[in-house]
């Protein structure tokens, strides 16, 4: 990069919501780590110290001036307070007011339906905002990408992913894997809205190693919408997993013997989450916290039906979210991306730039 830019991107200050969590601290340090710009975290206990060259700003969304104040005085937010299953949308929306571009770790489709009707009020503002960043979703949304181009008519989508333990991420992380065990949610096949009951249909999948032959069920995340949104397929596929395989057991007895008001109520939610954190503190350090993923594609290619395949791994959950988030922010404060709208991550980030931003992360996307 020229110097006149990297003297640009001194000045340039990002304010990460939520920056203090396992997620939101990962994503702080991987745009400390490649950029120079000032970085900023957020939390609403103004006791928080954060270690320099971190700036901390106390901060409750609730608080409506505080966090206009806060938003106007940066070039980029990212939002990683979830779970995004309560989020009303309210900081994209003073992104939006305010002219100043976005991203977000959110991880429900409720959240990308509630706020993506503002996308022409977005345009009009000029801001880039893109949303699901992270790993999954994140980097799987860009790996689905890479294999889609591979085809003249591409048609089924298959992604599953693996988790070790807690993934190194926080108790926010329990919370949504409760709350997406509530209800039936919508899932596109053969070509038709189908519905689909969470943590069902176990299928083993062959991961790259540590993981290899792992079950992984039904489980709603965004990419099961988005994809459908962003690609001409006629089927769509998310399943998830957890290792130790006990996991798995026990959350498909929690999604289906457990009395509802254990998976419907936020005490039930905070009580699971709270024990299924203690749990993983132990575990974990068998388990590791590691993530892998494998994206399969199947379509047309010059007039034959071909499968192409991509897996990624990595020893830490967190630290990968921080990664798929931390790349965009860089493009996006060096210029390097810029979309106005409202986009999911696989809509707005070229291939070409998602695979050097992975590279220069050490993160290897491998093609079979």
């Amino acid at each position: 990069m020229p110097i006149r830019d990297k003297l640009q991107l001194v000045d340039k200050k990002v304010l990460v919501i939520g920056g203090c969590g396992r997620i939101g601290g990962s994503v702080a340090q991987d745009i400390l780590t490649h950029t120079q710009s000032r970085v900023i975290v957020t939390r609403r206990n103004p006791q928080t110290s954060v270690t320099p060259p971190l700036e901390f700003l106390a901060l409750d969304l609730a608080d409506t001036q505080a966090l206009k104040n806060a938003i106007a005085s940066v070039d980029l937010v990212v939002h990683c307070a979830g779970p995004f299953h309560y989020r009303d949308g309210k900081v994209l929306e003073t992104c939006i007011e305010l002219g100043v571009d976005y991203l977000d770790v959110s991880d429900h489709r409720s959240f990308y339906q509630r706020v993506i009707p503002w996308r022409a009020k977005a345009v009009k503002s000029g801001i880039t905002a893109i949303l699901n960043t992270g790993v999954f979703p994140g980097i799987s949304n860009s790996m689905v990408k890479q294999g889609i181009e591979k085809f003249d008519h591409p048609q089924k989508i298959n992604l599953s992913y693996v988790v070790g333990g807690s993934g190194g991420a926080g108790v926010t992380i329990m919370r949504t894997t409760f709350l997406g065990l509530k209800s039936s949610f919508d899932v596109w096949l053969d070509g038709r809205w189908q519905q689909k009951k969470p943590y069902t249909e176990r299928e083993i999948i062959e991961f790259p190693q540590p993981y290899g032959k792992t079950g992984v069920y039904w489980f709603d995340v965004p990419e099961t919408y988005t994809l459908v949104d962003s690609f001409p397929v006629e089927t769509v596929i998310t399943k998830f997993g957890s290792v130790p395989d006990f996991y798995n057991h026990l959350t498909w007895i929690t999604a289906h013997i457990f009395p509802p008001v254990l998976t419907t109520s936020k005490f039930g939610i905070e009580f699971l989450s709270q024990v299924s954190y203690w749990m993983t503190t132990v575990t974990d350090r068998f388990s590791g916290i590691g993530i892998a993923m494998r994206a399969e594609i199947t379509g047309i290619k010059a007039g034959k039906e071909l499968k192409y395949c991509l897996t990624m791994n990595h020893d830490n959950t967190a630290i990968a979210a921080g990664a798929g988030t931390g790349s965009i922010a860089q493009l996006i404060l060096e210029r390097k991306l810029t979309k106005p709208g409202i986009h999911p991550v696989e809509q707005a980030l070229p291939t070409e730039l998602f695979l050097a931003a992975m590279s220069s992360r050490n993160i290897k996307i491998i093609e079979d």
